[in-house]
């Protein structure tokens, strides 16, 4: 299935039933009166948050959503059947956004949270309701009221407690496929990642966490460059950045070239991107002259607690889940 984060949809809540014009026809009244019953409620449009999906890209084939009309209410005093509402499901971390407007709606966070967003138009009161004591045969009742027609547009951010960021190549994916269940594309050319991975990492004794893989990011991603702003946004969830860097393409004169680049391009996307708490961590320490490298990358960035592993190999995983285990546990205790 391909991955959708953004989608644009119609949405049209059902419209009222019409209120009914009748009156008695019984034997043993001799006068009658009215009774005509009132119109049902139209159907709602709802979004619910499922975990059961993760893309939009089911929204892609139908643009326009419609509940069901109420009926129009009938004599003897019967009132109209209500319009059936209208589920859309979507995943969880989806923002809902009026596309006129721009207005920010209601942010999906919580599976099975699920909300209104057009609600059914009100059924018409029967002519029943409008008899007075000088008015005791109304030939008139109210039409139902039309329902809501609104445009939405959908993003999805994913809701992950960890965020892989690094250059083109890095070994995000070969990464995340080594420490959870996760099977990314991997191949040894940029760009290979195309959409963001998500995994469940183990941890022996500790809690299970979420670590997603985000592609797109290289100088000038702020501006859309190589697909950047679409996959940027996906970090603002994120507690904690693991920092990836390969090992062997730093540059001797100048190690922390390729951190700093990241580094710029989440500042000039947002403030918080930058502040995020990060995990440095230089990959690919099983090729040759990585050693040398990695010392002269740490001896740059001294106040940083820097953890060497080779993804390809395994070294050092086991390690590294602990540390982002630990530092997860940290940022929680300080909430």
């Amino acid at each position: 299935m391909k991955f959708i984060d953004e989608a644009t949809i119609i949405v049209q809540s059902g419209n009222g039933g019409r209120g009914c014009v009748s009156f008695r026809r019984e034997r043993a009244v001799p006068r009658g009166g009215p009774d005509g019953g009132d119109g049902g409620l139209g159907g709602d449009v709802l979004l619910k948050a499922t975990s059961g999906k993760s893309t939009l890209y089911h929204l892609q084939f139908k643009r326009e959503y419609k509940a069901s009309n109420g009926e129009s209410g009938q004599g003897r005093q019967r009132s109209g059947r209500g319009g059936e509402a209208l589920l859309i499901e979507v995943p969880v971390g989806t923002l809902v956004i009026n596309a006129e407007t721009g207005e920010l709606l209601h942010d999906l966070v919580t599976p099975e949270q699920s909300i209104v967003v057009a609600r059914g138009g009100r059924g018409g009161r029967g002519n029943l309701h409008f008899k007075t004591s000088t008015h005791r045969a109304p030939h008139f009742a109210q039409p139902g009221e039309p329902g809501e027609r609104l445009t939405l547009r959908l993003e999805l951010k994913l809701m992950a407690d960890v965020g892989i960021i690094g250059l083109p190549n890095a070994g995000k994916s070969t990464l995340i496929s080594a420490i959870s269940a996760a099977r990314p594309k991997i191949a040894d050319y940029p760009f290979t990642t195309l959409t963001p991975n998500l995994g469940v990492v183990a941890v022996p004794g500790g809690e299970p966490y979420v670590i997603a893989d985000i592609p797109g990011l290289i100088q000038g991603a702020h501006t859309g460059t190589g697909l950047g702003t679409r996959f940027l946004k996906h970090i603002e969830r994120t507690r904690l950045l693991v920092h990836l860097i390969d090992c062997s393409t730093l540059d001797a004169q100048d190690p922390l070239a390729s951190y700093r680049t990241i580094c710029r391009e989440l500042a000039m996307y947002k403030d918080s991107l930058a502040e995020k708490p990060q995990l440095v961590v230089l990959n690919k320490l099983d090729l040759t002259d990585c050693d040398r490298l990695a010392d002269s990358f740490c001896q740059a960035l001294p106040d940083s607690d820097v953890l060497r592993i080779s993804a390809a190999t395994r070294k050092g995983l086991d390690s590294l889940k602990t540390r982002i285990r630990r530092q997860l546990d940290i940022l929680d205790e300080s909430l």
